[in-house]
């Protein structure tokens, strides 16, 4: 009896441990709907070509977010007029000004872009991993658009190899107390004796 008791504890742990999982298997969304993200036009007598624009802070992500697996989609309305993309650095000359401004054009940022950039079709998605990272936007040739409706989804997930071990100990810990509880040995016995 005293055995049985004892086995609630791994037991419990075990079924927490799967619960855990199957929750981070389901993951946590979260969408947000952003309006009117401003745009900067670009018309045909623009010599030097479209000029970006670009968060002016950094969106630092921390080491501890390691053990997290975090999926960004980002998606606009007019992708014949705008883009959107995302770098974790730049050159030094593209530092923005106070309104997001830069003085670069998109061949400036070419090596830089880790997802979007002028070829996407209205959505880009990227796996947000522990650094520094800015987005940057521009207009298309001959686009006179000053804002678009943007939405952000966030979806959350353990780490996959976190998830291999956290059911693993789940499912070792729930067979434990499942043997330390109704040992397999005795319920053999007692069906070869019936």
């Amino acid at each position: 009896m005293m055995v049985r008791i004892l086995s609630i504890l791994p037991g419990f742990v075990g079924l927490l441990c799967i619960v855990i999982l199957l929750g981070s298997i389901v993951g946590i969304s979260q969408e947000v709907v952003k309006n009117d993200i401003p745009i900067i036009p670009c018309s045909e007598d623009e010599e030097v070509g479209c000029r970006i624009a670009m968060t002016s802070a950094d969106i630092e992500v921390p080491n501890a977010f390691k053990l997290l697996e975090i999926d960004v989609s980002i998606n606009w309305d007019e992708p014949d007029r705008s883009w959107f993309g995302v770098i974790n650095e730049y050159p030094d000359v593209c530092e923005p000004d106070s309104n997001g401004l830069t003085n670069c054009t998109e061949n400036d940022f070419e090596e830089y872009i880790i997802a979007g950039g002028s070829s996407s079709r209205g959505s880009l998605d990227f796996n947000m991993e522990p650094q520094k990272y800015r987005f940057i936007t521009g207009g298309k040739d001959s686009s006179t658009i000053s804002n678009q409706d943007v939405s952000i989804e966030i979806e959350i997930h353990l780490n996959p190899i976190l998830e291999i071990i956290i059911g693993g100990i789940g499912l070792f810990l729930f067979i434990g107390a499942t043997e330390m509880a109704f040992p397999l040995r005795e319920w053999f016995e007692k069906f070869r004796n019936a």
